[in-house]
């Protein structure tokens, strides 16, 4: 088995600009002290290769913690839907001239909404809308709109696969919270023993020592499962941190999903789905070291040796469309989010990218194409109809709110989230474009500005920014 996520070449980054989004995780809870693939699977495993030396840009910024409360009801209903799932009669799925493919099931989850239940695919087109795009193989897709949290369109959006490493992105929204990124963390052994053979690394070594910082650089940019051991046992271990990855899926309602392992190699039960990892996504994204990490093209990551005598060696992003690596043409817009590629899973991605305003997430897992990196260019085509269907489709579902707000409590079961008043959500963009600091025109904020958790409150939006960073990719 292999993860191979390695890109080989870099180029410098400029796109649009994300400027707002609602808020779809609780704010955490102040802790003091704390801070803040190719894509083929059929190809060697990765040996640690060395880029060219091109400066790291990235911005410091500090991580915010998180702390929510567990929902037993929430994982009851996960467990439910697991054994569902595995136990529903199947779907044919064959296509014509190929070996006969796995079958979605008959009836999927419905958590945001019944089509999102049905196999296939599902969409309503208003009159002037584009046609979907026919090069799209992924046996599993889904189009959303990042800010509404509107499904535009999707096909078998619950189907539960493995999902390579686009886990990392539960693991960082789960685990980046926790330790400030100035912290030195001093690597054992026996924290590496258990990576995967065939692992994607980004080449740490035990008795060295690395920042935070360093560690989610190798996770975000290098898809580094040797990263990701290190981050799990400074969480407590591999066992705790698969532990608070399922709790926080199943607080994300992301209910489709089964954590075995936090880098996403490939383990037995370890299930996805495009609507999940487009929740992850969208949770992560509200973290501004998430999103500045998802977002870094290349950067220095520590070496050999130690104090001034210690090298540093380049790492670039593993995601094509960001750097344009391996014949890829970057997308213009395009902030992340996060690839990955193993035996089972094939080849999975999550995107998201801005254009005229409109912030779109695209996931797609595992196309059936001979085309060179096809999920790449599968999601660029989802997401140039997307831009190009807004306002002329009609949504097919939702991605539902976290546990414990009242959209989540009620959309959950497939229920309409509450319609929000005009008003409300001019005053909401008002205040919105007043903390803009003059980065530019923010886009409409929708939904509710509070929301009651019990006796508590739930703030909704947040402002999301495009790093920097990304700022640098020429248009096309």
């Amino acid at each position: 088995m292999t993860q191979d996520q390695t890109p080989k070449t870099s180029r410098n980054q400029e796109t649009g600009r994300l400027s707002f989004i609602p808020q779809v995780s609780r704010l955490p809870h102040p802790h003091h002290g704390r801070g803040g693939s190719s894509d083929d699977p059929k190809t060697q495993p990765i040996e640690l290769r060395t880029p060219r030396r091109i400066p790291c840009t990235f911005l410091t910024v500090p991580a915010l913690t998180a702390s929510l409360k567990r929902m037993t009801a929430v994982a009851v209903a996960s467990a439910a839907l697991l054994t569902t799932s595995a136990t529903a009669p199947a779907f044919a799925d064959d296509k014509p001239g190929k070996p006969k493919q796995p079958k979605p099931p008959a009836g999927m989850s419905t958590v945001g909404g019944a089509r999102l239940g049905q196999p296939g695919t599902q969409v309503n087109l208003d009159r002037g809308a584009p046609v979907l795009p026919k090069k799209v193989s992924g046996r599993s897709w889904i189009v959303t709109d990042a800010e509404s949290g509107e499904v535009l369109a999707a096909h078998n959006a619950h189907w539960r696969l493995p999902p390579a490493s686009t886990m990392k992105m539960l693991f960082a929204d789960t685990v980046l919270p926790k330790f400030p990124k100035e912290q030195q963390h001093l690597v054992k052994d026996t924290e590496l023993l258990d990576v995967g053979a065939g692992s994607s690394l980004v080449g740490v070594k035990e008795d060295h020592n690395y920042s935070v910082h360093d560690l989610w650089l190798g996770v975000f940019l290098r898809s580094g499962n040797d990263a990701v051991h290190v981050l799990s046992h400074m969480n407590g271990g591999i066992d705790k941190t698969v532990d608070d990855m399922q709790k926080h899926a199943e607080e994300l309602q992301a209910l489709d999903t089964n954590v075995v392992s936090p880098d996403g190699y490939d383990a037995k039960g370890q299930v996805s789905s495009a609507y999940d990892l487009t929740l992850f996504a969208r949770s992560g994204m509200q973290k501004k070291d998430f999103r500045e990490y998802a977002a870094t093209a290349t950067a220095k990551f520590p070496g050999e040796g130690s104090g001034k005598n210690r090298d540093s060696f380049d790492i670039q992003n593993t995601n094509r469309l960001l750097t344009g690596a391996d014949g890829v043409t970057p997308y213009d817009g395009i902030a992340g989010v996060k690839n990955g590629s193993t035996t089972n899973a094939g080849t999975t991605f999550t995107g998201v990218a801005e254009r005229g305003g409109k912030v779109l997430l695209v996931t797609v897992m595992n196309p059936d194409s001979d085309e060179h990196m096809a999920v790449y260019k599968e999601t660029a085509r989802l997401l140039d109809w997307g831009f190009a269907a807004d306002g002329k489709v009609a949504p097919v579902g939702e991605l539902v709110a976290p546990v414990g707000t009242d959209k989540g409590n009620s959309s959950a079961k497939g229920a309409p989230a509450p319609a929000k008043s005009k008003a409300a959500a001019a005053k909401q963009r008002a205040a919105a474009e007043e903390e803009s600091s003059g980065i530019g025109i923010a886009l409409a904020v929708t939904g509710a500005v509070l929301a009651l958790i019990g006796a508590g409150v739930f703030l909704v939006n947040r402002r999301w920014p495009l790093p920097e960073l990304v700022r640098r990719l020429p248009r096309r």
